[in-house]
């Protein structure tokens, strides 16, 4: 992404709300661990439904994070996408000089948004008539309030954006982050992706969809990207929000700096409002484009966060489409799906992943595919099984794909002195 007119761009504080963790080291670790964060839904009653588990965040505590009143009203994606921020700020060292803050955007989505807010509202609307509706159904219902909340908390006023592109909404809120910095809007950005879909609308919208396993009896095997016996994705909650700037800026000021977004691609299949185009061409040409605009080859790459939702047509479209865009060279890379062990976040995924990315490049650990047990014929590349692998690494790609034909790609690289 970077050239004699645009900057070079860094990561510089990292905030993760998640099923294995808050804080992005702990996520990191349980990552490492192949640490598992399915369970049986405790956020509502699941009796009536075909699918009864979920990847939840544990133990989150809004007043932590936000003022208790607003906490009780709060939509928890909103509660996530505050924690998230808070997070990645303090990591980041970020300056209190409002200076900086008025040229610092925030472009935070969310695939769904405020799904549990409307849900619980549109109750209200059919059993107590439209005078009980919540006055602030529509603000903690809208996907932007997540950017406009963080940028209220903590005074940021640069641009002010949401992105939705469903499952591709982390990564592309981080792409178009970049593109604002790099071309002078800002000088520095939160970016990411915050869901909370484990509602009894979203679980029902899904379960009608038949794109969740039924595996209720074994939630701690129902994630199974790339494995034959494979029968869909967990759903799983949560957030994750990176600082990004440019790397002048970010020497200027002493920051640390976790690793480069070098590249960013993204296209439309223009194929199906849900399915993935069966000969992978959207995601060979998202990859295509990141690797080209961080002025790479395919061979420099090394290891891949995969999409891999643990779905029959996202995990042998997605490796068909590797091997169309690295030939011979699939095959020496290390693959991995972290969905297995946090689920699928939506809105958020892009983002938690692009976190897993750079701390498999600063440790050169990447991190494993758990529950890989039975090789599938049309998934037949390394997808890191079952332990996490210490290996050399510079570069990492992250996939993201999302409903509509939505494909995203990132590219970061190792950062060095």
């Amino acid at each position: 992404m970077a050239s004699d007119q645009n900057p070079r761009i860094v990561i510089t504080g990292i905030g993760v709300v998640s099923p294995v963790g808050m804080g992005a080291e702990t996520y990191w670790s349980a990552l490492k661990s192949g640490a598992n964060g399915a369970g049986e839904i405790t956020l509502l009653d699941t009796s009536d439904y075909a699918t009864r588990i979920a990847f939840e965040v544990k133990d989150f505590v809004a007043e932590d994070w936000v003022d208790g009143k607003e906490a009780r009203r709060m939509d928890r994606f909103l509660m996530f996408a505050a924690a998230a921020a808070q997070m990645a700020l303090e990591d980041a060292k970020f300056p209190e000089d409002q200076g900086l803050r008025d040229e610092t955007a925030v472009v935070i989505g969310s695939g769904i948004g405020g799904l549990g807010t409307m849900s619980e509202q549109t109750k209200k609307l059919h059993l107590q008539g439209p005078s009980r509706v919540s006055p602030f159904l529509v603000p903690y219902m809208i996907p932007d309030m997540a950017s406009g909340y963080v940028s209220i908390l903590h005074k940021l006023r640069g641009p002010n954006t949401c992105i939705v592109t469903a499952c591709a909404t982390g990564a592309n809120s981080i792409g178009e982050a970049a593109a604002m910095i790099q071309r002078g809007d800002c000088v520095a950005a939160l970016a990411g992706g915050a869901e909370a879909p484990i509602t009894q609308m979203g679980l029902a919208g899904f379960c009608s969809a038949r794109a969740m396993t039924t595996r209720n009896d074994d939630p701690l095997r129902a994630s199974r990207p790339f494995d034959k016996e494979r029968d869909g994705f967990v759903m799983g909650e949560g957030c994750g929000v990176l600082v990004l700037e440019t790397l002048e800026n970010a020497l200027a000021r002493g920051a640390k700096i976790y690793g480069e977004l070098a590249g960013y691609g993204q296209s439309g299949d223009a194929y199906h409002i849900t399915s993935p185009d069966p000969e992978g061409d959207g995601a060979m040409r998202s990859m295509r484009m990141a690797i080209r605009k961080a002025g790479l080859q395919p061979e420099d790459v090394h290891y891949v966060n995969a999409h891999g939702t643990s779905t029959e047509l996202n995990d042998k479209t997605e490796t068909k489409a590797i091997k169309g865009v690295f030939g011979d060279h699939a095959y020496n890379l290390a693959v991995s799906s972290t969905k297995s062990m946090i689920g699928h976040t939506l809105g958020a995924a892009g983002a938690l992943e692009a976190v897993a990315c750079l701390l498999a490049l600063r440790d050169q650990v990447a991190p494993p595919t758990i529950n890989y047990e039975v090789p599938d014929p049309e998934c037949d590349l390394d997808y890191v099984p079952n332990e996490a692998r210490s290996m050399p690494m510079e570069v990492a790609l992250s996939n993201s794909f999302g409903f509509g034909g939505h494909n995203a790609t990132l590219v970061f690289k190792r950062y060095q002195e």
